[in-house]
């Protein structure tokens, strides 16, 4: 895979402008040295609206080929669409001979995975998942306590990601959202799921329970997953659109000492309120949401490592620049989706499954 020549701009393009477009993928193109964000898909007239005020040297186009079709040619597509979308689009563009990166869920299904991973493979280009949610500010602190080894030995990781949702989104609404890989599995799931991964590594055993709690939807909005690793610690997983207070963010139990934080990482909420990710201060939280480290004789706070979301799109530069390895394997992505698939099968069948 040839890398850009001296001074050249890798060339972006991103399909959607939605809460993900706009807040998780466009701001980091803008802001990576050697990407330059050259286009983007979106057909709605308020989005398209937003992104001429907000980037003004941006083209704005209406279909997948006018995207493909753009010259100078883009170099990397990010795609930041609905859930269904993101396999048949990845594909186009690959078989156009652009790079890729996917939102999650990668895709709807592990065996799409697997064929967008040949298909990077065939075609010579890069299929790279979005899993941000490696470089929240909590998730990098929990990683840092195990890499000292304060906690000791880990056998239990509590993780729990809740929002109140008295207004669903409108795709758990309609009679197709199962089909089209809509629910709360699919969405908040894949990033606690690949975070235990990460953490504790291979999955051995899946049990679930995924539950519709919002009376106008027809998906799962609430979910509680259980992971058994091959090194022996369990990730219990929990995941709500109807929590009206929200339980910790994490608890780590070792042989040590335990970890407890509260409350969300603060990219997102200062994404949406305009902050840029080259702001000062940016991913940085105050001492009073800092979480505490307790055991025999031991009870502090600990200070929150910085988010650093901007590390996601810098490691997709040098991966595509330099020929460096991507930030995220098409590999971790299968192996998480494989995940997923066996807590619908759990939950179906009200037993423990074997990965």
């Amino acid at each position: 895979m040839a890398s850009p020549a001296a001074g050249h701009l890798t060339e972006v393009g991103l399909i959607g402008f939605g809460v993900g477009g706009a807040t998780f993928h466009a701001p980091f193109i803008a802001s990576t040295p050697g990407l330059r964000l050259s286009a983007v898909m979106t057909n709605d007239p308020a989005r398209r609206r937003a992104l001429a005020k907000g980037y003004p040297d941006t083209r704005i186009v209406d279909t997948i080929d006018a995207l493909l079709a753009l010259t100078p040619q883009l170099d990397l597509i990010a795609i930041s669409s609905p859930n269904a979308s993101h396999f048949p689009l990845a594909c186009a563009a690959m078989e156009a001979g652009k790079h890729v990166v996917v939102d999650k869920p990668f895709s709807a299904t592990s065996a799409q995975a697997r064929a967008l991973g040949a298909l990077a493979a065939r075609v010579g280009k890069l299929a790279m998942p979005f899993h941000n949610r490696r470089w929240d500010g909590d998730f990098l602190t929990v990683q840092q306590l195990i890499r000292e080894h304060t906690l000791g030995d880990i056998f239990r990781f509590e993780s729990r990601f809740d929002r109140w949702r008295a207004t669903p989104k409108p795709g758990w609404c309609t009679p197709d959202a199962p089909a089209r890989a809509e629910n709360i599995v699919h969405d908040i799931a894949t990033h606690l799921v690949d975070q235990a991964l990460v953490l504790f590594g291979p999955v051995l055993r899946v049990y679930a329970e995924l539950t519709r709690r919002h009376p106008a939807i027809v998906t799962f909005d609430d979910a509680f997953i259980v992971l058994t690793h091959a090194n022996g610690v369990r990730s219990h997983l929990y995941m709500s659109a109807m929590a009206g207070l929200s339980g910790p963010r994490m608890s780590v139990f070792g042989s040590r000492a335990a970890y407890v934080k509260h409350g969300l990482d603060t990219q997102e909420a200062v994404l949406r309120a305009g902050m840029r990710p080259d702001d000062a201060g940016y991913g940085q939280e105050a001492p009073d949401r800092w979480g505490t480290l307790g055991g025999p004789g031991v009870n502090e706070h600990v200070p929150t490592v910085p988010g650093a979301y901007p590390e996601f799109y810098k490691g997709v530069a040098r991966a595509v620049r330099e020929g460096a390895g991507p930030p995220v394997s098409v590999a971790d992505a299968i192996a998480g989706l494989d995940i997923v698939e066996a807590a619908f099968l759990s939950n179906e069948r009200n037993e423990v499954v074997s990965l």
